[in-house]
């Protein structure tokens, strides 16, 4: 679907020939002598990069339609993750790769929400927090709630975060998906 560089509007996504962009900021500039011309930032779904882009006033460009389904995650199938969409039941199946790192917070039967393009995937939204179960880890100590010091624990989807002295396996804890760290114990 076409739109004017005069529509723009922050969070809308745009197909350009280096892929889809997501659009962060933009500014409309009329200078006194010349055309008015659109700056924007734009981030590329795919990668993260941020790259600037300036157009004129009034031209046309591509906007890509997303299509955010909420979806769970039935099993894991090598590097393969099975979702199903909550409302139609339908199967998908994701290369975990796609995902980016999204899938190391993911459990079967927890729920995202997946941007899908043309039938691709290309996007994932997880909840700001998670629970996770501590697969592995030294025993904790009774009583060292004080010192700050930290221990390496890997987790039941393989994420290995830094988690307090007293954390013991077997126990469940938060982990933030956009740092990856420990939050608090579930």
């Amino acid at each position: 679907m076409a739109v004017t560089t005069n529509d723009l509007k922050n969070g809308m996504t745009l197909e350009l020939p280096e892929g889809l962009f997501s659009v962060v900021e933009f500014q409309h500039v009329k200078p006194g002598k010349g055309g008015a011309f659109v700056r924007t930032k734009l981030k590329s779904l795919r990668t993260g990069a941020v790259i600037d882009r300036t157009w004129r006033a009034d031209e046309k460009i591509e906007q890509a339609i997303i299509d955010k389904r909420e979806m769970q995650l039935l099993y894991r199938d090598g590097t393969q993750l099975v979702f199903m969409d909550a409302t139609s039941y339908d199967q998908l199946e994701v290369a975990e790769s796609t995902l980016g790192g999204a899938g190391r917070f993911l459990t079967d039967g927890a729920s995202a929400v997946l941007s899908l393009y043309g039938g691709d995937v290309v996007g994932v939204e997880l909840p700001a927090a998670v629970e996770l179960l501590v697969a592995e880890t030294e025993p904790g100590l009774q009583g060292d709630r004080v010192s700050g010091a930290r221990k390496p624990a890997t987790l039941e989807t393989g994420l290995v975060v830094q988690v307090p002295l007293f954390v013991n396996p077997g126990e469940r804890i938060k982990v933030d998906t956009r740092t990856g760290e420990y939050l608090t114990r579930a």
